[in-house]
C-alpha cells in the first residue's frame, strides 16, 4: 500500500475566488484536513459547497501531538490537507512541526500555492521586490519591539510584517525611531471589499491613522523599505572608525559626519562608541 501525501494548501485571505481549482480539487478528495481552526475551515467548505471530510485541529498548542496523528494517517495510505485560517500555512501560522515530522518519516509533502498576504502586499507596495524578509509579528513589549527593529536596521531587503490594529501605531512609531523615517506601505484587509493601502513614510502613515481612527481596523501587513546602500558602504564607516580612534567624542562624530555621509545618526553614534573601547 502506498503512503498518502501531505498537501499544504493555501486558502483565500479574503476573496473566495482566489482559491485555485487545484486547491479546491485537493480539499474535495483528501480524507483528512488538519486545520488551524476547524470552525473557520468548516465555513470555507460550506462556502465552496464541498462536503467536509474529517476535520482535526492543528494549532500552536497541539501541533506537536497532532503531527504524529497525521504521520499515522499518511502511513495508512490516506492523503491529508494542511490549512490555516487564511493564506499559506506555516507563514506566521501553524504547520512547521507537522511538515518536519512528515519529512522525517520519509513521506511526501506537496505544496498547493496560492494566496499569501506578505507577497500580495509586497507586490503592490511600490518598494523593491528583488530581496525581501518576512519577519512575522513584532513583539508586544516596547523594549523587545525596539530590539526587534534594531536587529533589522541593516537588512537591505524590503521588510514585511504582520501587525494587529491595536498595536500598529506603536509599531510604526518604533520602526520610525529605530530605522529612520523610511518609505512604507500598510496594506489593510487584503482582497476584502474594504481593502485599502497607505503608502508614504512611516511617520506620515502614522499621522494618517492617528487622524482617522476608523482606519485602524482589519488585518494589517506592513512593508518597510530596506536599509539604504550607504549603510553598507565601508568608506563611510572607515571615516567614523578613524575619528573614534583619534579620540573624537561620539556625539561630535555623529553631528559632523552622519548627514554628509548619508548615515543614520543613531548608528554613527553607536559605531563611534564601540570605537572608543
Amino acid at each position: 500500500m502506498d503512503a498518502g501525501r501531505l498537501w499544504v494548501v493555501s486558502t483565500p485571505i479574503g476573496d473566495l475566488r482566489d482559491l485555485s481549482d487545484r486547491a479546491r480539487q485537493v480539499l474535495g478528495t483528501v480524507g483528512l484536513v488538519a486545520a488551524e481552526d476547524t470552525r473557520v475551515t468548516r465555513k470555507l467548505f460550506g462556502a465552496l459547497d464541498l462536503a467536509p471530510p474529517k476535520l482535526v485541529s492543528c494549532h500552536d498548542h497541539n501541533e506537536g501531538h497532532r503531527a504524529s496523528t497525521i504521520v499515522d494517517w499518511l502511513q495508512r495510505g490516506e492523503d491529508v490537507a494542511l490549512v490555516s485560517d487564511a493564506g499559506t500555512p506555516l507563514v506566521s501560522d501553524p504547520g512547521y512541526r507537522v511538515v518536519q515530522a512528515v519529512l522525517e518519516a520519509g513521506l511526501d509533502v506537496v505544496p498547493v500555492p496560492g494566496p499569501s498576504a506578505p507577497i500580495a502586499a509586497l507586490s503592490v507596495s511600490g518598494l523593491p521586490t528583488d530581496r525581501f524578509l518576512f519577519a512575522g509579528f513584532p513583539p508586544r513589549q516596547p523594549g523587545k519591539r525596539r530590539a526587534f527593529f534594531t536587529a533589522l536596521e541593516r537588512e537591505p531587503g524590503t521588510v514585511l510584517l504582520f501587525e494587529a490594529p491595536h498595536r500598529i501605531l506603536a509599531t510604526l512609531e518604533a520602526a520610525s525611531e529605530v530605522l529612520g523615517d523610511r518609505r512604507c506601505c500598510l496594506a489593510i484587509s487584503l482582497t476584502k471589499e474594504w481593502e485599502r493601502f497607505h503608502r508614504g513614510s512611516l511617520s506620515s502613515v502614522h499621522a494618517r491613522l492617528t487622524a482617522d481612527p476608523d482606519e485602524v481596523i482589519g488585518e494589517m501587513t506592513l512593508a518597510i523599505d530596506g536599509a539604504s546602500a550607504e549603510l553598507e558602504d565601508p568608506r563611510g564607516w572607515a571615516v567614523v572608525d578613524a575619528l573614534a580612534a583619534a579620540g573624537v567624542s561620539p556625539s561630535v562624530i555623529r553631528d559632523a559626519v552622519a548627514e554628509p555621509l548619508g548615515l543614520k545618526r543613531r548608528m554613527v553614534y553607536q559605531r563611534a562608541l564601540k570605537g572608543e573601547d
